[in-house]
């Protein structure tokens, strides 16, 4: 019995421990008419928390907000100036090795799901 309890809490503990997502991640990102935009993620995990940067979109880099790590889920915001209006973007996904399946949703638009690979 002890011994099985072992195991179980051993695998519990796994499955609690936060996806590595630190580094670089991109991706190629739909948007409007079809087109696509390369989308470089570098991301930080310090236990839950997560910080970072978005590049690749209308403004250069810009730092995500709100982000959490829980398992193998993360989420964060993305806000960007364009032309004088500030759209905030929802991103949420699921890490899985070197892959993340990836949701970003606007305030405008359908939200797009995309694949996000972590660069060597």
């Amino acid at each position: 019995m002890v011994k099985q309890l072992l195991v179980a809490f051993t695998l519990l503990a796994t499955s609690l421990v936060a996806a590595d997502v630190s580094g670089k991640w991109s991706a190629q990102v739909p948007g409007r008419n079809g087109e696509t935009r390369e989308q470089i993620f570098n991301l930080k995990a310090d236990g839950e928390k997560l910080t970072g940067t978005v590049s690749g979109g209308q403004g250069g880099d810009a730092p995500i907000a709100e982000g959490k790590v829980a398992g193998d889920s993360i989420s964060f915001t993305m806000t960007r100036e364009v032309n004088g209006n500030t759209m905030k973007f929802n991103y949420t996904g699921t890490v899985a090795g070197d892959e993340m399946k990836m949701k970003r949703a606007g305030s405008q638009g359908e939200p797009r799901e995309f694949v996000a690979k972590r660069s060597k």
